[in-house]
């Protein structure tokens, strides 16, 4: 499809020179007189790149590009200004609104086109990622998600019929044995379905700043109870007390909500202990350096190559496809979203059929002045 261009250009013969140049480039190109009409235009237009000049009257190219990025269509168009300003706060200013790029009054044909022809390459390149994401998600939902429902609701379905219609010819311990399995599997589609909610509310809490800024306001003051209270229960429940080696740093206050400090040690406790052998060690410590309340998790399992560890995400396990195993993938993409909502950072290591290293960054509360 032919690329759509919008120019809001005050100056009449210089809006009309820079639409004939991109028309003749092949280019559909719409051209406003002024911000407001540029708003309306862009939003009845949608579209691929906008030109825009900066001093306008009625609204001025700033105005403009705060406008559009209250739009979910409008916010994620690759935007230019036009100046004849070379100041660098100036185009400091616009960048920190979401511009792309800059053209600097005068300029040549030359310059506009290939500005054009970068802006726009750059989004269809990130239109590829996308769709490669999107792709890479459906494939994963398709092989994953249908195999975590079922076999759970299978067992469920199974043991509870059998428990119905022959519970009267069975001795104790085999009713009891049914209803640990019936109970096991609840709890595993339990997980996926706490799991499923957890991301998706992360995902709308990440795209609030204000809601982002108000979780970060809360504290841990005693991080080593939750870490090492949650590591033994997965131990024991993994039943690899024995492989556990467990160093955790004495307490400080950290800057994290306490049950998402134990959901990220939980993720990451019940991945390493998985995805490794019994008799082979799961080392957990933690520490305080430069600020921040650091976790890491070590495991000599299979591993995840390097190339992978980029793709990590909700619906996304690697090696399903080789090796027999639960879950959904949604742990790792639970950590690294719960770490980045209170100013962390995630970092993952991995040497396949060697070991597996995740180290998180905590920040630490933030100490007010003046207060005892």
């Amino acid at each position: 499809m032919t690329p759509k261009i919008l120019v809001i250009e005050d100056a009449h013969a210089l809006r009309k020179d820079i639409i004939e140049m991109l028309s003749f480039e092949g280019f559909d190109v719409r051209g406003a007189e002024n911000g407001l009409r540029g708003v309306q235009a862009a939003r009845e237009y949608h579209p691929d790149l906008i030109i825009c000049d900066i001093m306008m009257p009625e609204l001025d190219g700033y105005g403009v590009l705060t406008e559009l990025q209250k739009d979910t269509l409008e916010a994620t168009i690759p935007f230019v200004f036009l100046t004849a300003r070379t100041d660098k706060g100036d185009m400091r200013q616009g960048m920190e609104l979401g511009a792309n790029d800059y053209l600097t009054k005068p300029f040549t044909a030359n310059e506009l086109i290939n500005t054009v022809r970068i802006q726009l390459k750059k989004r269809d390149d990130l239109t590829k990622v996308s769709q490669t994401s999107l792709d890479l998600l459906r494939d994963n939902i398709i092989l994953a998600l249908p195999h975590e429902l079922r076999t759970p609701l299978t067992g469920i379905l199974g043991f509870s019929d059998i428990l119905a219609s022959d519970s009267q010819r069975m001795s104790a311990d085999k009713i009891a044995e049914m209803a640990q399995y019936i109970h096991s599997a609840a709890l595993r589609l339990y997980r996926l379905t706490e799991n499923y909610l957890v991301y998706a509310q992360l995902e709308v809490i990440l795209t609030d700043p204000k809601r982002t800024q108000s979780i970060r306001q809360f504290t841990t003051p005693d991080p080593r109870f939750v870490v090492e209270n949650t590591i033994l229960q997965k131990a024991t429940e993994a039943q690899r007390e024995a492989d556990l080696v467990l160093n955790a740093a004495d307490n400080v206050d950290i800057g994290i909500l306490e049950e998402n400090l134990k959901k990220i040690t939980e993720e990451l406790a019940d991945n390493a202990f998985k995805f490794s052998q019994a008799g082979t060690a799961v080392e957990i410590a933690s520490r305080v350096e430069n600020g921040y309340y650091i976790l890491t998790f070590v495991d000599h399992g299979r591993g995840i190559p390097p190339e992978h560890i980029r793709d990590i995400g909700a619906y996304n396990q690697f090696g399903r496809k080789w090796y027999e195993q639960q879950g959904s993938g949604f742990g790792l993409a639970i950590v690294k979203r719960l770490v980045e909502l209170h100013g962390g950072e995630v970092d993952i290591d991995s040497f396949p059929d060697h070991e597996t290293r995740v180290t998180v960054k905590l920040p630490l509360a933030a100490v007010e002045v003046g207060v005892p």
